[in-house]
């Protein structure tokens, strides 16, 4: 009611490759490169009373590795992490170094006229990154009433 429609956007859609074909066959019913799926996140959204609630399903990722901006009515939720791991056995002269790096961006629109941008609060617990919206509370114009004396 107070929010507008939700409307999911990725800022980056992937560059359709020589290797397209091969990922769109081995993608398990998914009709979207293997590389797109990869940077998408679930969201859900619940509306309450008193505010509207967005849960994100980040698992792996520390509360510092999120960043939340609203934005000309535009809500967008970002998140990074970035690893090295490094083994190395020197008795065979063996080593082996990964980079691991994860990251997404979603964007929603929200209604700033009733949402309190300026309350938003976020949490990060068990791989949940919740954030709150809280409605704005909106004062209706009592009728005041004015006794008018007879001169």
């Amino acid at each position: 009611m107070y929010m507008r429609t939700l409307v999911k956007r990725q800022p980056v859609f992937p560059a359709f490759n020589r290797f397209f074909f091969d990922d769109f066959f081995h993608k398990d019913a998914d009709f979207l490169p293997a590389t797109f799926a990869k940077n998408a996140v679930a969201v859900n959204v619940k509306e309450e009373e008193k505010s509207f609630l967005v849960d994100v399903s980040a698992p792996g990722f520390q509360k510092e590795d999120f960043k939340i901006e609203v934005n000309d009515g535009i809500l967008t939720i970002a998140g990074e992490v970035k690893a090295e791991k490094t083994e190395a056995d020197k008795a065979t002269k063996f080593t082996r170094k990964e980079f691991v790096s994860t990251s997404f961006e979603r964007s929603f629109t929200i209604d700033e006229e009733n949402i309190d941008t300026e309350n938003i609060a976020a949490r990060y617990e068990n791989g949940i990154l919740q954030i709150q919206l809280p409605k704005r509370v909106k004062v209706e114009n009592e009728k005041k009433v004015k006794a008018i004396t007879v001169s």
